[in-house]
């Protein structure tokens, strides 16, 4: 699943999703993602969902991780086998990758939805 860098999360970005949401909670270390429209909406990510990802949390078995491919920022489950980590995409093609923890540039610690309009 692909997803769309907004910026570090401290800067209280206005985002519909963020009402409510006080930016000096975030670590300094925390950034914001928001997911793109090949979500879907079945899934517990829906296209529009903001995403709290911080760069300095180790990655650990069953995280959701983003990671950078071909210059785009994607959302996997983390899979520890051993020392290694196998990374299943979140929507799409279920093709996983082997990763380091250098690969992974960040831990998913919160999610934000904006529900109605």
């Amino acid at each position: 699943m692909r997803l769309n860098y907004l910026g570090p999360a401290v800067l209280g970005l206005d985002h519909p999703a963020l009402e409510g949401y006080d930016p000096r909670h975030f670590k300094p270390t925390c950034y914001l993602v928001e997911v793109s429209e090949d979500a879907g909406v079945n899934g517990p990510l829906m296209e529009g969902d903001l995403l709290v990802v911080d760069e300095q949390k180790p990655a650990q078995h069953a995280d959701l991780v983003v990671v950078e491919l071909d210059g785009e920022q994607r959302l996997f489950n983390s899979h520890r086998i051993g020392g290694r980590m196998r990374l299943v995409p979140t929507a799409g093609p279920r093709e996983s990758i082997w990763a380091r923890q250098s690969d992974i540039r960040g831990v998913v610690v919160s999610q934000a939805r904006r529900y109605g309009f």
